[in-house]
């Protein structure tokens, strides 16, 4: 019996020791958007962003039951006016030093800013504003939503690649409108197209859905885009949701529309199921009974950078995880056909651009032919020769 009793105690004393579960909070810092939308198919839920970083969080914790790794989601939501380094203290207080940011530049700047003092990582899933990946870069954000120039470049390869070559531009007049409308002259210059003439829709106010009304809407679109200068498509850049959804079969000559309706460019969209798409469709429909949206996406993708971080680096630490993220050993998978990298002098991740007419995945570009020396990826957006972003 002693015998016995010996030889469990060394039994015991050799048996390994059982790994300590490393635990990997990230925050989810959101901010609402606007329910005044032309389609209330499109009217934001109200786990907006979050459902997204909450399937990442499932998936994340999949592979960790493996590696002895926790993955938590915690929400964080800015009402209007309030003080985003108050919502960054708050998470941090929480131990999320990992941040999924759905906010607009100005907040994701002053974000950043306190960011930094806490030794936290910012995910940008929906700011696609190119100023923040080049004069206002911040090593402590990451990019995973496209810019602007990525989604302009990715329609205008389509519609050089369909020999559509001259387009009628009709922007908004607000101030985001304005920026898209200097990604699409930039892409057209970049790609050989050619804008034959700009027109502004000027906003005056009232209800998107209440004021429009089929019959005036009708009697709006022609006029707006009669007597133009031949072209092959319409261009629209609404990036307010004011107008653009109008546009389609309402056109005074029989044009197809492309950019904020009709054919657009998105990194995500309900409709895609290419490349496994379809299985991670699926689930989020049968969790959240509802569709996937672009920044659902974004913030599943954040997620996934993590865990994929995590699980190389066996830590939860910011440096050491955008460190690897940024080196050549990290790819991530998005079912989009290729696996996705970050480009290392802005941050941005590189990814393909899906174009959708909201039914089906019309194209995905790059486009074939559209060459780079080293990455075809790199096509889309400003590329390193022409960057401003000095990462601080």
């Amino acid at each position: 019996m002693k015998r016995l009793a010996a030889a469990f105690c060394l039994m015991l004393a050799a048996a390994p020791a059982r790994a300590e579960t490393l635990d990997i909070k990230v925050g989810v810092l959101r901010e609402p958007h606007s329910r005044e939308t032309l389609s209330i198919l499109d009217i934001p839920a109200a786990d907006d962003t979050l459902a997204g970083a909450l399937m990442g969080a499932v998936d994340n914790n999949t592979t960790g039951k493996f590696t002895h790794q926790t993955f938590e989601a915690i929400d964080e939501k800015l009402d209007d006016g309030a003080d985003a380094s108050a919502a960054i203290d708050a998470l941090v207080d929480k131990g999320a030093l990992l941040i999924i940011a759905d906010l607009s530049p100005d907040r994701l700047l002053a974000a950043s800013e306190r960011a930094k003092t806490k030794g936290a990582l910012l995910f940008n899933v929906s700011a696609p504003d190119d100023r923040l990946r080049e004069e206002d870069c911040r090593a402590n954000v990451v990019h995973v939503t496209p810019t602007r120039a990525m989604l302009a470049d990715g329609l205008a390869q389509y519609l050089v690649w369909k020999q559509w070559r001259k387009w009628l531009l009709i922007k908004g007049s607000h101030a985001n409108d304005e920026l898209l409308a200097q990604a699409y002259r930039r892409a057209a210059k970049k790609f050989g197209a050619k804008i034959v003439e700009e027109r502004l829709y000027e906003d005056t106010g009232g209800g998107r859905r209440s004021d429009s009304g089929s019959v005036q809407t009708q009697r709006q679109m022609p006029v707006l885009t009669q007597n133009a200068p031949a072209y092959d498509a319409l261009v629209a850049v609404d990036e307010s949701e004011v107008f653009a959804g109008y546009l389609p079969y309402r056109t005074w000559d029989p044009r197809p529309v492309a950019g904020s309706a009709g054919l657009y460019p998105t990194n995500w969209d309900p409709a895609h199921e290419q490349w496994g798409a379809q299985q991670l469709q699926n689930r989020f429909m049968m969790t959240y009974r509802r569709l996937m949206n672009a920044r659902d996406n974004a913030a599943w993708l954040a997620m996934r950078m993590i865990g994929e971080a995590a699980t190389r680096t066996n830590s939860n630490a910011p440096d050491r995880l955008r460190a690897f993220m940024l080196g050549k050993d990290f790819s991530i998978a998005a079912f989009k056909g290729v696996r996705q990298t970050l480009r290392p002098w802005n941050q941005q991740l590189r990814q393909p651009i899906l174009l959708s007419d909201g039914r089906i995945t019309v194209s995905v570009s790059p486009q074939e032919g559209f060459l780079h020396q080293v990455s075809e990826l790199d096509t889309l957006g400003l590329d390193q020769p022409e960057t401003k972003c000095r990462l601080k």
